[in-house]
């Protein structure tokens, strides 16, 4: 006789993960605890890899940025209290960029939540402001709709952050025989209704000098193709947000590169120049209207998959909602143009110019132009440059150069110092094949130093360039700009080399600037994570500011 094979139970937990696998998730970053220890368990024997960081914040950076360049939720995890809410931070960052990304807490059992706990907090009220959804589970048998809703608003436009919550005791439970994983169902593609397409190829007709700002929505929804396409078909300059730096190759000739650093520079004169704004995937957190439709005058076509923000200077005269690349198809086909933008191409030639003079500056420290033009000569098309938050930051958004999307990460929206070695240690373990730098400052490379461990341990050899200047260099630009003067921003750094050693990675510093190139080519065939210290020249910041007030009065008259 036929021995039947009775079912076993899982318990939540073991559920929670046969849900992620259904999600698709390959990675899980984070610690874990005494409250989460039943999931690590079920990670454990799971598909999943669990990639053990040195600080929660780590782990939600490096999930932000999976889900930067994946598309799909990065997921972190912690245990209760201290663990959740070093977690903070980072999801605060991705729901604020746009980034999918899934935290996991755990939590006090269900029997401890009524009175004083050791180390309870109400998670769910505080990850609700900073996430899309915010979901405690309290019965074993709402583990998958919970988890399927989570994923479904941290994946849909516009991405963020989800989050759940799994006290102890709910995790040991058992779930139901018959109980499973929901399917995921990716929703149909929605397309503009026609009388807005028609309506936007006419004002683009009829527009003397549009420009397009393009921002990180287009990138998200793979969008470079048909902008490239909109913009040499119909002669119109493009302008990109920081997030969305390679959605036109720089070196198109109706790229104008990349708007949103404080200072008024050569893009915000092309801006203020347009009778049209066509905005194409723009975010208002990228860049406020605030900056560049200061009286509220200019027309705009909002182009994107979901309707306007609500801002009284962002008031579109067109709203074209839909795919956006079908949609820009759409209005290529009922729109032409055949005047070339003279004045925008000719302030190009101007910024073309001021970035070329920086090729032989060999200053010593080096100029932060002269570093990212080095950096440049070293990194092929396609490899990927993690920004940190800092001076830096406004440097590589106007000096590197991107030929396409999701090849310079930058956080913009939410801003976060410390995101650079992290995010660069996620960058590298899904594009194992590419060249991965993080590009710092001392501050933020002092905030997240520590996952450099984690990134030699599991295997992924990225490179972390430091712009080594001893104090807070943006804040300090922003302090002489107001005020003249500067105070509480200095401070002093280890030795940076010694410190990469010390934790079996390799330390290189520059010495002169003729140096930079070769110390990059021989870090990136590093078969472990490479630190290099680099003394910057952050007298730049100043003297670019007095420059290009200079330039934007002589481009007004």
């Amino acid at each position: 006789m036929t021995e039947i094979k009775q079912e076993v139970n899982l318990n939540t937990a073991q559920m929670l993960v046969k849900c992620l696998e259904a999600e698709g998730v390959k990675y899980i970053f984070g610690i874990p605890g005494e409250e989460n220890l039943e999931v690590i368990n079920a990670i454990a024997d799971s598909s999943i890899k669990f990639i053990t960081t040195r600080h929660e914040q780590g782990a939600a950076f490096m999930a932000d940025v999976y889900g930067r360049l994946t598309g799909k939720a990065g997921v972190c995890l912690s245990t209760l209290g201290p663990g959740a809410t070093n977690l903070v931070t980072g999801v605060a960052d991705a729901d604020g960029d746009g980034a999918p990304l899934v935290a996991i807490t755990g939590q006090v059992g269900t029997e401890r939540m009524h009175i004083t706990s050791h180390q309870f907090l109400d998670l769910c009220k505080m990850f609700e402001p900073i996430t899309k959804r915010s979901k405690q589970i309290l019965r074993p048998d709402t583990v998958n709709e919970i988890v399927r809703i989570i994923f479904k608003y941290a994946e849909s436009e516009k991405p963020g952050a989800g989050h759940i919550d799994l006290p102890v005791n709910i995790s040991k439970m058992p779930v139901s025989i018959g109980e499973k994983p929901l399917e995921k169902k990716i929703p149909p593609i929605e397309h503009a209704d026609l009388s807005t397409i028609e309506e936007a190829a006419g004002e683009i007709f009829q527009a003397k000098n549009p420009v397009i700002l393009a921002g990180i929505g287009a990138i998200r929804n793979n969008c470079a193709e048909a902008v490239t396409e909109f913009a040499n078909k119909l002669k119109i300059p493009v302008i990109n947000t920081m997030m969305a730096k390679g959605i036109i190759a720089f070196d198109n000739k109706y790229s104008m590169w990349t708007i949103g650093i404080p200072q008024e520079d050569y893009v915000d004169k092309i801006i203020e120049k347009a009778d049209l704004v066509i905005t194409i995937g723009y975010d208002i957190v990228e860049y406020s209207p605030s900056k560049w439709n200061i009286t509220g005058d200019i027309k705009i076509v909002h182009i994107d998959t979901r309707p306007s923000h609500i801002n009284k200077l962002y008031q579109p005269i067109v709203e074209v909602v839909g795919e956006i690349s079908d949609s820009l198809y759409d209005i290529m086909r009922r729109t032409s143009r055949k005047v070339e933008p003279v004045k925008a191409l000719g302030i190009k030639a101007k910024m073309l110019a001021e970035h070329e003079s920086y090729a032989n500056d060999n200053a010593f420290p080096m100029k932060p132009q002269k570093i990212l033009n080095d950096v440049r000569k070293v990194m092929k098309a396609d490899d990927i440059v993690i920004s940190d938050v800092g001076a830096h930051k406004m440097w590589i958004a106007r000096h590197y150069n991107c030929y396409k999307p999701n090849t310079c990460i930058i956080s913009n929206g939410f801003a976060t110092m410390g995101i650079g070695l992290p995010g660069a240690v996620a960058a590298k373990l899904t594009n194992p094949d590419k060249k991965v730098l993080a590009i710092v400052g001392d501050g933020g490379f002092m905030m997240n130093n520590q996952e450099l461990e984690t990134a030699l341990r599991i295997g992924t050899p990225i490179v972390v360039l430091i712009f080594n200047d001893s104090n807070y260099g943006l804040i300090k630009w922003k302090q002489e700009d107001q005020y003249g003067k500067s105070c509480c921003v200095d401070f002093t750094n280890p030795d940076f080399v010694k410190m990469a050693e010390s934790m079996y990675a390799k330390g290189y510093r520059i010495e002169k600037a003729e140096d930079l190139i070769g110390t990059l080519e021989e870090a990136f065939k590093q078969k472990v994570p490479v630190v290099i210290d680099c003394k910057v020249d952050y007298g730049e910041n100043v003297k670019l500011t007095k420059r290009l007030k200079k330039v934007c009065e002589s481009l007004s008259q």
